[in-house]
């Protein structure tokens, strides 16, 4: 039997040894020691083939070919006669991934880093990519300050070559700012420096835009800054010249230093324009900010560019470049800007597409495109057709992309991507108060009725005072120029004594119809008509509500009105989208009056506000402040008295809708009653109670900060919305006669809209599959007595 003869072990051997590892032809070839690689795939890698004569370079090749394939630990190659034997160690199959200890990266993150460097479940195991991992993670927790951290792989050997792989994570704590210092600046103190900051030291508890825990990235963003506080005030030679960052001997403590050169500040001589203006340079003079003197702002440059890129946007120029060149005079310490304008080539519009409208109709959204196919890109009313789809209601996002057509320099397609919301609903809603009890409602209503974007609404409310039916249709696009047409009839049961108001009923129907006219992309007009049948039962013997029965002829019996009305209201809506804004306004005004002739003749008006004011620039933090203003009151005489207010029209205060905390309509005026029998005295005697009547006049006011909801993912962050909000509110009769010598707390001048309530309390919103659910606990700050408390509300289908 031959002596099997070691020929190459090591990719570092070159020399032929003296017993018998000179060249050979290859008779047969041998693989030792596979198990999941089959031996067809080791010997298609291989450069090597039966006949061929061997050399010591051909086996570094051999060895080289398959460390290759990343599926062996070890490869060794012998000579056993004219055989060439090739023996390996196949690396194990990964047969299991888990994570233990990571709360700073989710499970989903770490297994697409994972998959990314192939180390996912079925693969050959990679001892070096799995270092090299575990070091990438480590820097990641070094970079947002957690310098204990430590991420170790456990490989566990299995049967059948397997393994399990497990990483443990050791996060540690993230290392504090103990100091943040500044060594240069002589313009600025320390603290005002600091104060650009988001990274901070000793952040009070109540500064939640500020952080004390370091990360490198956020520090990146401090910097600049920092960079634009100084550019912003002419410094235009400023620069961090260095950046040190100290980590304590504990690593729980970070210390920051910058070096910085604040150099001279500088004003602005003049402002050229050069390159093709393409007939707008007096245009863009218009949007020069500066004044020859004026020390020079990198802002306002920056917005100066924004506005030259807009201007050529809105003429078909959509890839425009602007840039500005400054040109120092270093005498006189002012600068020259040279802003040089490249408009590039007019890019027209080929198609316009919609993707995700898997409801909607295609025409419901391509009417409100303002954007037409086959004119210029106009970047104007490409913003805007994206805002009017956004204030549709429909949809939870919209976004656009310009797509260039292949094969063309000048075309490109517009593509809408609208992810749908649940724009029917059935609305239902629970409350409980301290003395209201449970109330229920229910309705169905579909905004975008079969995706025509039609409404149509059937809502029926059954709580303990009320029963509703009401059908509602209503076309946005009655005809082509976007006038509007709808309707609505209803039939109406009331119990007001079991709504926290005195006791009556009143059993109404009606009819109304309306016609919407736009007057631009942000302001329309309404004008209804409608009919109103009302049929007021056990008619109450307060003060307020005698006062009206007798001014129109029917102080006996039941009251039975018969109103013809016209309607006016006026909706400006500039919110950057229907659902949950963050950003804009939203004013309406609404006036209605009974004509001539009706049984009752009053008049009402009311204005309602929302602005939007997003406190960061990703609108994660935003300030709501609401309002309402309304009145009434009657015009005109019957049978010679006065027209006065009807008590049922009245404005009420207390709700979720109007002021959070306490109970549905209870806040405001108190029925009074007068007792003229002579008992008490010519006056008569006057006692108040705890019913609410309302009052002919109302003022709300709520302020309400926005915040991202703790513990929530981002994508769930698009659907639920948590704020915290103070609600204040007033309502008065203005026809009211206070009688001051009447001594009861229930009683008051409910003519005074000085007597308002108060409330606040924190509130969630969440956009469900059946509609939007609200929850809020509240807590009154002013109440009066014979006013509800109401603690915890929940409702759905309403949102602000």
């Amino acid at each position: 039997m031959a002596m099997k003869k070691i020929l190459l072990a090591t990719l570092l051997a070159t020399s032929v040894s003296a017993n018998g590892a000179e060249n050979f032809v290859v008779q047969d070839i041998q693989v030792d020691g596979l198990q999941r690689v089959a031996l067809g795939a080791a010997l298609l890698k291989m450069p090597i083939r039966i006949g061929d004569t061997v050399s010591n370079q051909d086996v570094a090749g051999i060895i080289r070919a398959l460390y290759s394939t990343g599926n062996f630990e070890d490869v060794k190659v012998s000579r056993d006669g004219d055989v060439l034997v090739v023996q390996v160690i196949e690396r194990p199959t990964i047969s299991t991934v888990s994570f233990s200890g990571n709360s700073a990266i989710k499970d989903e993150q770490l297994q697409q880093n994972l998959d990314a460097s192939g180390i996912r479940v079925g693969e050959a195991l990679d001892r070096t990519t799995l270092s090299n991992v575990e070091k990438s993670l480590e820097d990641f927790y070094y970079s947002v300050g957690k310098y204990n951290a430590s991420v170790k792989a456990v490989v566990t050997p299995l049967p059948r070559n397997r393994t399990d792989l497990k990483f443990v994570f050791t996060e540690g704590v993230s290392a504090k700012i103990k100091q943040i210092n500044f060594i240069g600046n002589q313009v600025f103190s320390d603290e005002d420096l600091r104060g650009r900051f988001n990274l901070n030291e000793n952040v009070s508890w109540w500064n939640f835009l500020s952080d004390d825990k370091y990360q490198k990235q956020v520090l990146a963003g401090d910097i600049e800054a920092l960079r634009s506080y100084y550019l912003d005030r002419g410094y235009l030679k400023f620069q961090v010249t260095s950046t040190q960052v100290a980590i304590s001997p504990d690593k729980k403590g970070v210390y920051i230093t910058l070096n910085i050169e604040e150099g001279d500040q500088y004003s602005v001589e003049d402002v050229k324009f050069r390159g093709e203006l393409i007939g707008k340079e007096a245009e863009f003079e218009s949007l020069v900010p500066f004044e020859a003197g004026e020390v020079y702002n990198a802002s306002q440059v920056t917005g100066l560019e924004d506005g030259v890129k807009k201007a050529l946007g809105e003429a078909g120029y959509a890839y425009p470049q602007v840039r500005t060149i400054p040109e120092f005079n270093e005498e006189t310490k002012q600068v020259s800007l040279i802003v040089n304008v490249e408009p590039g080539q007019r890019i027209y519009v080929r198609d316009i597409r919609f993707v995700g409208n898997n409801s909607t109709k295609d025409e419901v959204l391509r009417r409100e495109m303002r954007q037409m196919e086959g004119s210029w890109l106009n970047g104007k009313a490409l913003e805007t057709s994206k805002a009017r789809l956004n204030r549709l209601g429909f949809f939870e996002t919209v976004d656009v992309q310009t797509v260039r057509v292949p094969g063309s320099e000048d075309q490109v397609d517009l593509v809408y991507s609208v992810k749908e919301a649940n724009s029917g609903s059935i609305n239902f809603g629970v409350g409980y108060g301290t003395e209201s009890g449970v109330s229920f409602q229910v309705g169905l209503q579909q905004d975008n009725f079969a995706g025509s974007g039609n409404r149509v609404g059937i809502n029926a409310m059954m709580n303990d005072y009320q029963k509703n039916l009401t059908l509602e249709y209503r076309d946005p696009y009655w005809n082509l120029d976007g006038v509007s047409l709808g309707g609505k009839v209803f039939y109406n049961t009331f119990e007001a004594k079991e709504a926290g108001i005195v006791d009556y009923t009143n059993e109404s129907y009606g009819t109304s119809l309306t016609w919407g006219f736009p007057v631009d992309e942000l302001n329309r007009i309404d004008f209804g008509i409608g009919y109103t049948h009302n049929k007021i039962g056990n008619v109450p013997s307060y003060d307020q509500a005698k006062l009206f029965a007798q001014s129109i002829g029917q102080a006996d019996g039941d009251i039975l009105t018969n109103d013809f009305d016209i309607n006016l209201s006026w909706t400006r809506n500039n919110l950057n989208r229907g659902y949950f804004p963050t950003a804009g306004n939203y004013q309406s005004a609404f006036g209605k009056m009974t004509v001539p002739g009706s049984d009752a003749q009053y008049f009402k008006v009311q204005y309602d506000v929302r602005q939007y004011v997003p406190l960061t620039k990703k609108h994660e933090f935003t300030l709501l402040m609401r309002g309402r203003l309304g009145y009434g009151n009657g015009y005109g005489e019957t049978d010679g008295n006065d027209n006065l207010f009807p008590f049922y029209e009245n404005y009420y205060a207390g709700g979720f809708t109007t002021l959070r905390g306490f109970g549905s309509n209870s806040a405001g005026p108190k029925a009074v009653y007068t007792d003229l029998s002579g008992s008490c005295g010519n006056k008569g005697c006057v006692t108040a109670t705890d019913d609410s009547v309302g009052g002919n006049a109302v003022a709300l006011a709520s302020l309400e900060l926005i915040f991202p909801t703790p513990f929530a993912s981002d994508e769930a962050r698009s659907q639920v919305r948590t704020s915290a909000f103070v609600d204040a509110a007033s309502v008065w009769d203005t026809e009211f006669v206070y009688r001051g010598d009447i001594g009861d707390e229930k009683y008051f001048d409910y003519s005074d809209p000085g007597n308002y309530r108060a409330s606040y309390g924190v509130a969630l919103q969440w956009m469900s599959p059946m509609g939007p659910l609200v929850f809020s606990v509240a807590k009154p700050i002013e109440i009066y007595e014979g006013d509800d408390e109401e603690f915890f509300t929940f409702t759905i289908g309403r949102t602000f």
